[in-house]
C-alpha cells in the first residue's frame, strides 16, 4: 500500500494554501487506509470521531430521508470528510460506502482538535471545507425540502382539479345526450296549436324560473315534500315521466306553475311541453355545472400563479399578506377537507401592505399551516384559526390549531434544521429551519408557543421596511 504523500495533501484544493510543516504534522497525524469497493467506511450512528481525505477513489454517504435510504453525497478524490474541527456533530447520520477502490489519510478527532492549537492555518483550511460542506449540504436538503412540499401539494391539487374536470366531462356528455333529443321535441312541440300569448305566458314562466338569483334554499324535508307534490300531480294528470319532478323542483316549480302551464296547453299535450321544458331545464344545469366547474379551474389555476408568483421578478414588491395566506389555504383545501379541519379567518384588511417577496412569503405560510393540518389530522378533526392585526410597529400574523400541541421540552429545537416531532418517512424537519430564514430575511420575527389544544405561532414584519 502506498502512504498518502505531501505532495498529494498539496494538491488538494481545500489545503493548497496550507504552509507544508503544517502538512506535514497533518499527514504525520494520521495514517494510510485502502477500501475496496462494496466495503463500508463507517455504519449509522458511530461516534464522528475522524477525518478523511480521499486521495483515491470514490465513497457514497447514505441517510435516510421519507422513511428510505437514500445516497445524498458523493466523496470524490482530492476531498475532505468526516470530522472537522468546531463541529458540534457527535454521530453519523449516515453510513459511508466505498464505489471506487480507495486510499485515503485518516486522522482522529483528539488529534484535529491538538492541531487547532498548533497549526493556523491548517485550522483555517478544514474550517472553510467544513463551511462550504455545511453550505453546500443546506442548499441540498432545502431543495428536497421544497420538492417534498411540493409534491404534497401537487397531489392536492390534482385532486381539486380532479373534480370539476370530471364534471365538466359528465356534464358535456349528458348535455350532449338532450341536444341529440332536440329534433324530435321539435316535431313534437311543432305541431302543436298553441294561441301566441300562452306561448308568450309559458316562456315568461320558464325565464322566470331559471334567471332567478335568488332561489330559496331547502332542507331535504321541504326539498322532498315538494318534490311529492309536483309528483302527485304528474300522476293525477296521467303524467309518468317522474324525473319531470325532481328536476322541476331544483328551480323552484310548484303544483300552482304546472297548473298554470295546463291552462295554456291544448288537451291532452302537457305531456309534450312538459318533456320539452324537462329536456331544457335538463341542459340550462348542465351548462350552468360546466360553466361553474370552469370558473373552479380557473381560480385553481389563478392561485397557482399567484401562489408561485409566476408573473413577477425577484424583487421585493409591497403586497397583502392576506392574498398570500387565501392562495395558500387554496392550494391546501384538499388537505384541509380531508383532515375535517374547520378554517376560521380574522383578517384586519386594513393592515398596511408588507415588501416581500412573495414566493418566500408564501412558503413560510405552506411550511406552518401545512405543520397544523397534519397536527390536527391525528384527531380526525380540528379548528385552524388565523388571525392578523397591527401591533405597534409590527403587521402580525398568529397561525393557531387546536392539535395536541408541542411538548415544552423540544418547543426550542422545531426551528433547528432536521429537527420534526412527526413520524419517520413524514417529514424532513427543514420546513421551519427554511420558514424562519426566509422571515430573517424580510426582517421579521417568528415565535411559538404551544400547550395542548393551543399551538400558536406569530409572525410580525416591521412596518418601516415597508
Amino acid at each position: 500500500m502506498n502512504n498518502v504523500t505531501l505532495e498529494e495533501l498539496k494538491a488538494i484544493p481545500g489545503l493548497q494554501a496550507v504552509p507544508d510543516n503544517q502538512l506535514q504534522w497533518f499527514l504525520d497525524a494520521g495514517d494510510t487506509i485502502e477500501v475496496q469497493e462494496g466495503e463500508r467506511i463507517f455504519e449509522k450512528g458511530e461516534p464522528l470521531d475522524r477525518t478523511y481525505v480521499m486521495v483515491e477513489g470514490r465513497m457514497r454517504i447514505c441517510a435516510e430521508q421519507a422513511g428510505k435510504m437514500r445516497e445524498i453525497l458523493v466523496v470524490k478524490e482530492q476531498s475532505v470528510t468526516g470530522y472537522l474541527p468546531f463541529s458540534r456533530a457527535t454521530n453519523t447520520f449516515g453510513y459511508g460506502e466505498c464505489i471506487k477502490k480507495a486510499r485515503m489519510l485518516r486522522v482522529y478527532k483528539n488529534k484535529i482538535n491538538e492541531g487547532i492549537k498548533l497549526h493556523y492555518e491548517l485550522t483555517e483550511a478544514l474550517v472553510h471545507i467544513m463551511a462550504s460542506r455545511i453550505r453546500d449540504f443546506t442548499s441540498q436538503q432545502q431543495q428536497i425540502e421544497k420538492m417534498f412540499a411540493l409534491g404534497k401539494l401537487s397531489a392536492g391539487l390534482a385532486h381539486e382539479l380532479n373534480n370539476p374536470a370530471s364534471a365538466i366531462a359528465r356534464g358535456a356528455s349528458s348535455l350532449q345526450g338532450k341536444i341529440k333529443q332536440m329534433p324530435v321535441m321539435f316535431k313534437q312541440t311543432a305541431g302543436l296549436n298553441i294561441a301566441p300569448e300562452k306561448i308568450d305566458s309559458i316562456n315568461e314562466l320558464l325565464i322566470s324560473k331559471t334567471h332567478q338569483t335568488n332561489k330559496p334554499v331547502l332542507s331535504m324535508m321541504e326539498r322532498a315534500d315538494l318534490e311529492d307534490g309536483l309528483a302527485d300531480w304528474l300522476a293525477d294528470h296521467d303524467i309518468r315521466d317522474f324525473d319531470i319532478a325532481e328536476n322541476f323542483t331544483e328551480f323552484g316549480f310548484t303544483p300552482a306553475d304546472l297548473d298554470h302551464m295546463n291552462s295554456c296547453t291544448p288537451s291532452p299535450q302537457l305531456h309534450v311541453v312538459l318533456a320539452w321544458m324537462n329536456n331544457y331545464l335538463l341542459a340550462e344545469k348542465m351548462v350552468s355545472d360546466i360553466k361553474e366547474s370552469s370558473h373552479r379551474i380557473s381560480e385553481l389555476v389563478n392561485s397557482v400563479k399567484t401562489f408561485t408568483h409566476m408573473d413577477r421578478d425577484t424583487d421585493k414588491q409591497l403586497l397583502d399578506i392576506h392574498a398570500g395566506i387565501r392562495n395558500t389555504l387554496t392550494m391546501l383545501n384538499y388537505k384541509i377537507k380531508k383532515g375535517n379541519i374547520q378554517v376560521i379567518e380574522n383578517f384586519d384588511t386594513s393592515l398596511p401592505q408588507v415588501r416581500a417577496l412573495a414566493g418566500e412569503l408564501n412558503q413560510v405560510w405552506t411550511n406552518i399551516i401545512d405543520n397544523a393540518i397534519d397536527a390536527m389530522t391525528e384527531n380526525g378533526s380540528g379548528i385552524l384559526e388565523i388571525r392578523t392585526r397591527q401591533e405597534g410597529l409590527f403587521v402580525c400574523v398568529y397561525i393557531k390549531d387546536n392539535g395536541p400541541g408541542i411538548p415544552q421540552e423540544v418547543q426550542s429545537q422545531v426551528f433547528d434544521p432536521f429537527f420534526t416531532t412527526k413520524d419517520m418517512g413524514k417529514g424532513t424537519g427543514l420546513g421551519l429551519d427554511v420558514a424562519t430564514r426566509i422571515i430573517r430575511q424580510h426582517n421579521g420575527t417568528v415565535k411559538l408557543t404551544s400547550v395542548p389544544g393551543n399551538t400558536e405561532f406569530i409572525v410580525c414584519f416591521h412596518m418601516n421596511d415597508n
